[in-house]
């Protein structure tokens, strides 16, 4: 896997001033069900966004990849007949 631009060990004390209640529970304890994973996961991003690292995330597919449907039809076409 390719080393992280930024260090996020601590992500969970840094973001404990920004939440109350059971969202701090959750952070000082770690998730014990699927639904709090992803209220971690979510609440990570958050971090991420508001430290700017969301923009050094990998780019989306921008549609290089993608054809449409009548090319789909038209490479059946080529087998089947």
């Amino acid at each position: 896997m390719d080393k992280k631009l930024y260090d996020d060990s601590n992500w969970r004390e840094e973001s404990i001033p920004y939440y109350s209640g059971n969202k701090v529970e959750l952070l000082l304890n770690g998730p014990k069900s699927l639904a709090q994973s992803w209220m971690m996961g979510a609440m990570y991003n958050q971090w991420k966004k508001r430290n700017g690292y969301d923009k050094l995330d990998p780019k989306e597919n921008e549609g290089q990849l993608q054809s449409s449907l009548g090319d789909f039809f038209k490479k059946q076409d080529k087998y089947i007949s």
